[in-house]
């Protein structure tokens, strides 16, 4: 692949653009950040992700994003960070979409957005930035599509995220680069928003839908919704995930994902499965994400589960004082003894030495 283009595939005969491959519906792990016990960057387990994601089937990578910690951007962190992600993917003989995430006001999110494509990204997941209105939030959008396709990000507020309205992802949906939202607002209102925004923008067949409802995941992935516009039924779907929970058990996600494709084609002993299932990953993720303390302790319960596994060496943060918080480990516990289902142990077991190399 050559590097600053949006083609995936190095065969002329079967080239396939960014988008064709995002709108199929991928897993897409939101990549972490592997840290030393002296919170420096820790290259071997970093490179150990990516390839255990790439094994395990995803279809993409979000580097640089939440859970990636936002405090890489606008450090020298963050260029090694995107580059070396974006070369040890290469390392595979079967394409992934890179996307790279991007902060901050406009002209720092074109400057991410042109680095990004400088190492080969293909999109840029936009985060939501508090200091701008809705209207310049839309020109920021623009401003990044001219370098890289745009994918919106409605971000929950425990996080960092802000309410947007309909009227937002309307005008959001409208601009022809971006490519897909990923909707995010663990709120069942605030999705419907988006949703309706995209079809009044008359780009529901262009706009990729991604759950990033972490408490919702498989639920959104088998709904089909029937959105009533100007007298007009139009029906929409999320076509795949780019999740912090999908950050951990990636091979499992992978599965429940085809599943879910099956259960969406009609497949009604898929639904009802998924259904059961889906009462159960969002327990885990509680756990994980730390829903009961505002999601305080979210990217140390996603670095807990890979330190389980041997993916990571520990659970550091760059932020000293971003822990899990009282209870938390208890509560892992627990959802790891209750659902070894949802799990991907023995998948990692062997492939981990390999990675690690």
């Amino acid at each position: 692949m050559t590097r600053g283009t949006h083609v995936l595939s190095t065969a002329p005969e079967a080239k396939t653009s960014a988008r064709d491959l995002f709108r199929r519906g991928l897993v897409i792990p939101a990549h972490p950040l592997a840290l030393t016990a002296d919170r420096t960057f820790d290259e071997r387990r970093q490179r150990a992700l990516t390839r255990y994601y790439v094994e395990a089937g995803a279809g993409g990578l979000a580097v640089g994003v939440h859970t990636t910690q936002f405090a890489i951007h606008g450090t020298d962190l963050l260029p090694p960070v995107l580059e070396l992600a974006a070369d040890t993917a290469r390392e595979s003989e079967r394409e992934v979409l890179l996307i790279a995430g991007a902060t901050g006001p406009t002209a720092q999110a074109v400057a991410e957005a042109e680095l990004a494509r400088s190492l080969g990204y293909h999109m840029v997941l936009l985060s939501p930035y508090a200091e701008l209105g809705e209207d310049a939030l839309v020109e920021r959008a623009r401003a990044v599509g001219e370098v890289l396709p745009v994918i919106g990000f409605y971000l929950q507020p425990a996080v960092g995220g802000r309410p947007l309205s309909r009227d937002f992802w309307t005008r959001l949906a409208a601009v022809e680069s971006v490519a897909g939202i990923k909707v995010a607002p663990f709120d069942r209102y605030r999705t419907l928003d988006v949703l309706h925004g995209v079809v009044r923008a008359g780009r529901a067949e262009e706009v990729a839908l991604y759950t990033g409802n972490d408490d919702h995941i498989l639920a959104d992935l088998i709904t089909p919704h029937r959105v009533v516009v100007d007298g007009r039924e139009v029906e929409v779907e999320f076509v795949g995930g780019l999740l912090g929970q999908w950050a951990v058990w990636v091979r499992r996600a992978v599965e429940l994902l085809e599943e879910a494709k099956r259960a969406r084609a009609g497949d009604d002993a898929a639904v009802r499965r998924l259904l059961t299932l889906d009462g159960h990953l969002t327990d885990a993720n509680a756990a994980i994400f730390d829903s009961v303390n505002g999601f305080h302790g979210c990217i140390p319960g996603i670095h807990e589960v890979l330190r389980r596994q041997g993916l990571l060496e520990g659970r550091w943060c760059l932020d000293p004082a971003e822990e899990l918080s009282p209870g938390q480990l208890a509560e892992i516990d627990r959802v790891w003894a209750a659902y070894p289902w949802l799990r991907d142990d023995d998948f990692v077991a062997e492939g981990l030495t390999r990675w690690l190399s």
